[in-house]
């Protein structure tokens, strides 16, 4: 909780947001039921959505689209990929052949490759590491990547 207004201080004094959003995001934050407490046995704190990756036919389509109708800046793109800032977060796009919602990432705090592939072993997951980031599999199937606060896809 302390995060999240701090963070919306921050936003507000940078002027990213007017004083009345600020009272409004804060009366919806003090109306909002107690967040949840993490279960002792959670090896990680989960502190955002680091981005969410997508898989489209036809990325500049797709860009054009989220850049029209959501604004999202153009953080960084190459002929199949792009990544688009959506506040401290990024929606990424990938060309495939086919669309698909391909992972979502999760950053956690003091994130450390190597500490985190160990966590998930001892808990009977099997983890992925490449480079700055985790990947495991919810009882799903989904993929589920880790890394630190502020990572760039």
């Amino acid at each position: 909780m302390e995060h999240v207004i701090s963070r919306m201080l921050q936003r507000f004094e940078q002027g990213k947001i007017g004083r009345r959003q600020l009272i409004q995001a804060l009366a919806a934050l003090a109306a909002a039921p107690a967040a949840a407490v993490p279960a002792p046995e959670s090896p990680f704190r989960g502190v955002g959505i680091n981005h969410v990756s997508i898989n489209v036919t036809d990325v500049k389509r797709s860009r054009d689209f989220y850049q029209k109708y959501f604004g999202l800046p153009v953080d960084g793109e190459s002929a199949k990929s792009c990544f688009l800032k959506a506040g401290s977060e990024y929606l990424t796009i990938f060309e495939r052949p086919k669309s698909a919602i391909d992972h979502f990432c999760l950053a956690i705090d003091n994130y450390k490759t190597e500490a985190v592939v160990e966590a998930f072993k001892r808990q009977g997951l099997n983890p992925r590491g490449a480079g700055n980031s985790v990947t495991v599999a919810d009882p799903d199937g989904l993929a589920v990547q880790i890394t630190a606060v502020g990572h760039h896809p």
